[in-house]
């Protein structure tokens, strides 16, 4: 397959991780593929356009947009993909903290889908797939603010693709669980710790990366975004690898207090 045969998609977060093996993977399956980085590292999958983008910054983003359109014409398929961690308790990150991570999380989405939805209306057709999380689904202690991001994600893609789906442009959810990558070796510790929590949130932290090292390849949820990309009649959420998909359906299908009692034991918390 040419390259360029599927159109061109945009990939934030593309330098490493999730980002870099859906960059790859979709410059592979036949798409023309810009990837953005916040810094001008040039690193990036060979054959994919990097981009310098900072999703926290309206001017920043809307110049992103504007580049790719003036290279490529028309953006076809956008990967919202960067994000931000913290692991701590709630109450141990001040409300700026709270802010800077949904700026990235959740406004950052909605600066780079707004800014794309004129050339994708314009055009009568186009794709977003938001990565969200298994933490968009489900709760998990010292995590509440990035799960609480997440949660807001699923919320706004459900209700944009409602919005959107008579012009043509189809939103829908990928939901990775633990997936071995960088991404928790690079998370913020919290502004405000407290001693009282410093023997769970070690435990946590411990336990979060253990299953990371032991998580699904990034190849896994990347190839999911690919699904989620070409579906003619796309699912509102793909689950990425076994995990995601069975504690979704656990979710569903266990009472709510058996799985209340299930997630604190394997959080190590009391039941």
């Amino acid at each position: 397959m040419k390259n360029n045969d599927l159109g061109i998609a945009l990939v934030t977060g593309a330098s490493s991780g999730i980002g870099y093996a859906t960059a790859r993977t979709l410059q592979k399956a036949g798409y023309r593929v810009f990837g953005t980085s916040r810094r001008a590292t040039g690193a990036g999958p060979d054959g994919v356009t990097m981009l310098i983008c900072d999703v926290t910054d309206d001017a920043s983003v809307a110049k992103l947009v504007e580049d790719v359109l003036a290279a490529a014409g028309r953006i076809d398929l956008l990967v919202n993909n960067a994000g931000i961690g913290i692991i701590g308790a709630a109450e141990e990150s001040s409300i700026a903290q709270a802010q800077a991570l949904f700026d990235v999380n959740v406004f950052g989405v909605m600066r780079v889908t707004k800014a794309v939805l004129p050339a994708m209306r314009a055009q009568g057709s186009g794709r977003i797939v938001n990565v969200s999380s298994l933490l968009g689904l489900i709760p998990s202690p010292f995590s509440a603010i990035y799960s609480a991001s997440k949660h807001a994600i699923e919320g706004y893609s459900e209700s944009l693709d409602h919005e959107l789906r008579t012009l043509g442009i189809r939103v829908t959810l990928v939901e990775p669980a633990y997936t071995n990558t960088a991404f928790e070796e690079n998370k913020t510790k919290p502004d405000e710790p407290l001693s009282i929590y410093d023997a769970m949130r070690t435990h946590t932290e411990r336990l979060m990366m253990k299953s990371v090292k032991q998580g699904d390849a990034p190849e896994i949820v990347a190839e999911t975004v690919l699904k989620a990309a070409l579906a003619t009649v796309p699912n509102r959420r793909y689950p990425a690898g076994k995990m995601a998909r069975q504690v979704r359906l656990l979710r569903r299908l266990v009472p709510e207090a058996a799985f209340d009692k299930s997630l604190r034991k394997q959080a190590g918390l009391p039941v």
